[in-house]
């Protein structure tokens, strides 16, 4: 053989070989032993990466290191109400505040399950063919948001569960559970609770806004969701926000993430940064004189990861002295144990789900539980004159009217995915009473404005007039109220930057129901949106009226369920609906004087809590202890009874109430338990709370929970104390005053 050739045989031989070697080299290292100790297998990987390695997987684009045989992976993964913004046919939820109104954690919590199976699905395959940095299709879902609706005009809020912080942290922890499965060493998916913290509107100044609560609204409205999610729920993921709070930008917010997430609550998870959150130090927050100390100032603080692209910059970081590689070793191990927690360096025998496929996307058992959610969710406000449920038997034809009544785009929200089918009011009534029921279908309007060339609403009141109901499907959509950026059909009056200027239905909506009026037919409104309407005219004028939220695939089904009596109506409202603008105090005004139930004094027009039903049920006395100490848990129990003529479901409310006290800011009542039940017609049961000692304190103005020795009252009702009806008792909390937070 020529030795030319000898030469590039002998090359060729060593590469293979040198190949060869360092794969298996790779199969060998410490860290892919599954049966070592998971710290070490961390630290085993971190000495094993250069510094410009390190930094490079810092970012929620993390790169392959090739030479170890780590697979890229892409942080950034959405599933707020089921798996998100992935190109593959999914299942769809009804929107986050559409969940909150079921006042039903098991049926988030298996939601949460649902979707976090149909992710696996997808990213189990993705492991397998070697794709695992393609995005939105990681294990990391950046949700729930926990941030506390504290005003209605808020685009985002729709994305919450509403204004109490007690509902939003058992629901948000509910989900919680789903997503992160139950088993002791890994993780179906993970969680984040997000924005941390204090950010919740306006939308168009988010990037520079400096939000400043005093101490007591900080620890008793905002803090306490995340607080039960970090310290007994076990979240192992936090978004810090994008604004301000007190001066520090919250993904560089010493107070926030170093004092009170990891020193005082030990999270031990990661941090993420909202994306390109970081950008916003230098450049809109001007709290700091370059990047490289943005990005410095940001890891240091807590936040151990970047969406966005700056994180690179901490190399320079440490050869500028402003923190060191050990600072840098501390967050990449925390991500790293997410990633071991996934399964991404484990053999997949060894995951216990890794062997979901794809056969569970879409299955019916998932699209059952997205149709009944759908049905729970639904919020009757008005039935004048028991006009609701329709009888099938006596209606001839439906006028079938609004923008949202074959509109499927509207049901599915914001953050979300598609699914295979979307059923639509229109969809529904013509598949379930083809031949028996003729329904006129016309548009009539535009969510904000008449159709150009279209009908007039005479024209269009008219032919209604022929019909022996007319049902309006009006509302928004998350063209209208959303995420800065994502909300794009803006320059119309009423809205602004994602967020709303005004709680009125769109003025032109109005108008046509005038007309519909005129007719003498009943007119039913059914309203879809994410946050509520104040409805002046339609409250006094319309003979009902349905909140439907953004119901996700299968809302259609579930409207009709509830107009014919096929559903009882079940859903409660999560959130205050005010007499008009002019209950509102000032969007930027972070202070929670004067906001939502549990503060504001005046008259409202839906109470928090609140949802008509077509049966009734009767409360009984309650049952308790008579002398109670600080310090000990209490139990409280009350039988419920379905005293109507059908069958039907009740959301238990229970409220405290704590003597005002000129001294302490007190809630007029807060929430403190709920449960949601079954009862046939006729049947009753027992329902029992226990309240901790925690749910019985009261926040004081330096921020620390303490309970009481004075009396508090405790209510049990199907909505809050004078507002429904209901049994409540007096207890008396005996001793000296009781620290507990």
């Amino acid at each position: 053989m020529n030795s030319k050739y000898n030469w590039i045989f002998m090359i060729l031989l060593m590469s293979i070989f040198s190949i060869g070697y360092g794969q298996s080299q790779n199969k060998n290292y410490p860290f892919r032993n599954p049966d070592l100790d998971m710290e070490v297998r961390i630290k085993d990987l971190i000495s094993r990466l250069t510094l410009q390695e390190k930094v490079s997987m810092m970012k929620h684009e993390s790169p392959a290191i090739e030479r170890l045989g780590v697979p890229a992976y892409n942080w950034w993964n959405e599933a707020l109400h089921g798996v998100a913004r992935t190109s593959e046919k999914v299942t769809v939820f009804p929107q986050a505040i559409g969940m909150a109104a079921t006042f039903d954690t098991e049926a988030l919590q298996k939601m949460g399950d649902i979707t976090s199976s149909e992710g696996r699905a997808l990213f189990n395959e993705d492991l397998r063919n070697g794709k695992t940095g393609a995005g939105y299709r990681g294990l990391t879902y950046w949700t729930p948001n926990i941030n506390i609706f504290r005003d209605p005009r808020w685009g985002r809020g729709q994305e919450t569960y509403g204004e109490d912080p007690f509902l939003t942290a058992k629901m948000g922890s509910a989900i919680v559970r789903g997503l992160e499965g139950n088993d002791p060493k890994y993780l179906k998916a993970v969680a984040c609770a997000k924005h941390y913290a204090v950010h919740s509107g306006p939308e168009h100044n988010r990037h520079t806004f400096d939000v400043k609560p005093s101490t007591f609204d900080l620890w008793d409205t905002y803090l306490p969701a995340f607080r039960e999610l970090i310290t007994k729920t076990k979240v192992h993921g936090v978004m810090c926000a994008y604004n301000r709070l007190n001066g520090q930008p919250c993904c560089g917010n010493s107070k926030l993430l170093s004092d009170i997430l990891h020193n005082q609550w030990n999270f031990d998870g990661y941090v993420t940064s909202d994306c390109w959150a970081v950008s916003d130090f230098a450049q809109y927050h001007k709290t700091h004189a370059n990047n490289t100390e943005a990005v410095s100032d940001a890891l240091l603080s807590g936040t151990d990861l970047e969406c966005g692209n700056l994180y690179q910059l901490l190399e320079q970081g440490v050869k500028n002295g402003l923190l060191s590689e050990r600072d840098i070793n501390v967050s990449l191990s925390r991500l790293f144990k997410i990633l071991f927690k996934i399964g991404m360096f484990d053999p997949q025998d060894k995951v216990p789900y890794a062997s979901i496929g794809r056969e569970v996307i879409e299955s019916d058992a998932h699209k059952k539980h997205a149709y009944e959610m759908a049905q729970k969710s639904m919020v009757l406000l008005e039935n004048k004159k028991n006009v609701l449920p329709l009888n099938e038997s006596k209606i001839k034809s439906i006028a079938l009217i609004g923008p949202n009544a074959d509109n499927a785009h509207t049901q599915l929200a914001n953050y979300y995915g598609t699914p295979s089918e979307i059923v639509t009011p229109y969809a529904s009534l013509q598949k379930r009473f083809s031949g028996k029921i003729k329904v006129d279908y016309m548009k009539g309007v535009n969510i904000v404005d008449k159709i150009k060339d279209g009908p007039s609403f005479a024209q269009v009141a008219a032919q209604a007039k022929k019909s022996d109901v007319i049902l309006f499907v009006g509302g928004i959509s998350a063209d209208f109220e959303g995420e800065a950026g994502d909300a794009g059909a803006g320059g119309y009056a009423g809205f602004a930057s994602g967020d709303r200027t005004t709680i009125a239905l769109p003025p032109v909506q109005t108008e046509l129901l005038k007309e519909l009026k005129k007719t003498g037919r009943p007119v039913i409104v059914v309203n879809m949106s994410g946050s509520i309407m104040d409805f002046q005219w339609e409250s006094k004028n319309a003979d009902a009226i349905l909140q439907a939220w953004y119901g996700g695939q299968a809302a259609g089904d579930a409207i009709v369920d509830v107009l014919f009596g096929q559903y009882n109506p079940s859903g409660r409202m999560p959130l205050t609906t005010y007499m008009s603008d002019k209950d509102l105090p000032a969007f930027e005004d972070y202070s929670m004087e004067n906001r939502t139930y549990r503060y504001f004094k005046g008259q409202v027009r839906y109470p928090f809590g609140y949802g008509l039903s077509y049966t009734n049920f009767s409360y009984s006395p309650l049952e308790n202890d008579s002398v109670l100490q600080t310090g000990n848990s209490i139990q409280v129990s009350t039988t419920v009874k379905n005293i109507g003529k059908i069958d039907g479901d009740e959301v238990v409310q229970l409220y405290l109430i704590h003597p005002q006290d000129k001294n302490m800011r007190t809630p007029i009542h807060s929430l403190k338990g709920f449960k949601r039940i079954h009862l046939k017609k006729g049947e009753s049961t027992k329902v029992t709370f226990t309240l901790s000692p925690e749910e019985l304190a009261l926040t004081e103005s330096d921020g620390n929970l303490t309970e009481s020795a004075k009396k508090v009252e405790i209510y049990i009702g199907g909505g809050q104390p004078n507002k429904s009806s209901g049994s409540f008792n007096s207890l008396t909390i005996q001793g000296e005053s009781y620290k507990v937070f």
